[in-house]
């Protein structure tokens, strides 16, 4: 699971600490959620796709024969 931290400083700061760089920007908290939600989901697959182990999506995924 992955926590998003949310800080307001006159807009609304959106960050997935467990993911370096997933720090977004939101006019209101709902879209700094939504916006840090589709940040993450990408770095994720980017790793994925490189090989790049996830250890927060072991058990995720089960091979059927």
């Amino acid at each position: 699971m992955f926590h998003i931290e949310l800080e307001q400083d006159g807009r609304w700061i959106a960050e997935v600490p467990e993911l370096p760089g997933v720090m977004v920007y939101g006019k209101n908290r709902r879209e700094a959620i939504a916006k840090a939600e589709a940040l993450a989901l990408r770095v994720l697959a980017d790793r994925i796709e490189h090989g790049e182990e996830i250890p927060a999506l072991d058990g995720i995924f089960q091979e059927v024969a």
